[in-house]
């Protein structure tokens, strides 16, 4: 099969404003991301996809292929169907421009999950920390015995007691993989209830009745939504890279 990457980048963030472009660890954090994805063995191709010219100027600068998209687009799975149409890819990951810390492996994972009947694949990662569990800027999964998805939400889900020795829960990685014509007709359905009131995308796949097959992964690796998680992110980058010296 052949695989392309989307990575959609907006210059727009609610919770840390053109985080796609900070640039404290010298390069640009969307320019991690396309590092990451670029160097993954099975990956045809790697396109950025935004509506700034900003941000296409900078992924430019780095060598990147960008395609300018609209800017009207409600969520990145909207954006990065606009690019799919003009590709001939069998299979389409949508990477987060804010993903630094992907890995080679989770690529892997999500292809592998593809099957008879499968249109669209993501990750969780096990925890059983109660910090995460109640932190709404993580999301959490609920996942049945076939490993198909029954739900996804910011709050702390499935339901566990406060008298709880452990709290199981399964941390939502935000990557997707999807068959070209599922991603098409997916961005033709109008955003659902849930969608808007989680502000979480995928839940427009199981309101309209589709399935999302989930795999599970060994890296907790969060997407940075805010300043203080590319704060640590920047830390970390710096002194990992300072010990290679």
């Amino acid at each position: 099969m052949k695989v392309a990457v989307v990575i959609p980048a907006r210059l727009a963030s609610i919770r840390f404003p053109g985080k796609v472009l900070a640039r404290a660890t010298g390069k640009y954090l969307v320019e991690h991301v396309h590092e990451r994805v670029k160097g993954c063995a099975g990956i045809d191709r790697v396109i950025l996809a935004t509506d700034s010219e900003e941000v296409r100027r900078a992924c430019v600068s780095f060598g990147a292929e960008v395609v300018m998209t609209s800017p009207d687009h409600a969520s990145g799975t909207d954006r990065v169907a606009e690019v799919a149409r003009g590709l001939s890819h069998d299979l389409i990951i949508n990477v987060q421009g804010d993903e630094p810390l992907i890995e080679h492996d989770d690529l892997q994972r999500l292809r592998n999950l593809f099957g008879d009947g499968v249109v669209m694949t993501t990750l969780v990662a096990r925890r059983t920390d109660p910090a995460g569990f109640a932190d709404p800027n993580i999301v959490k999964a609920v996942v049945a015995e076939n490993g198909n998805a029954l739900y996804f939400s910011r709050s702390p889900t499935p339901y566990s007691p406060p008298h709880a020795a452990v709290v199981e829960w399964n941390q939502h990685i935000g990557i997707y993989a999807y068959r070209r014509e599922f991603l098409l007709m997916l961005s033709q359905l109008p955003a659902t209830l849930l969608e808007k009131r989680e502000r979480l995308e995928q839940l427009r796949v199981l309101e309209n009745g589709f399935r999302i097959r989930v795999g599970v992964t060994p890296h907790r690796h969060l997407g940075i939504d805010t300043e203080e998680e590319y704060c640590r992110f920047t830390e970390e980058y710096l002194k990992a890279n300072a010990k290679r010296c």
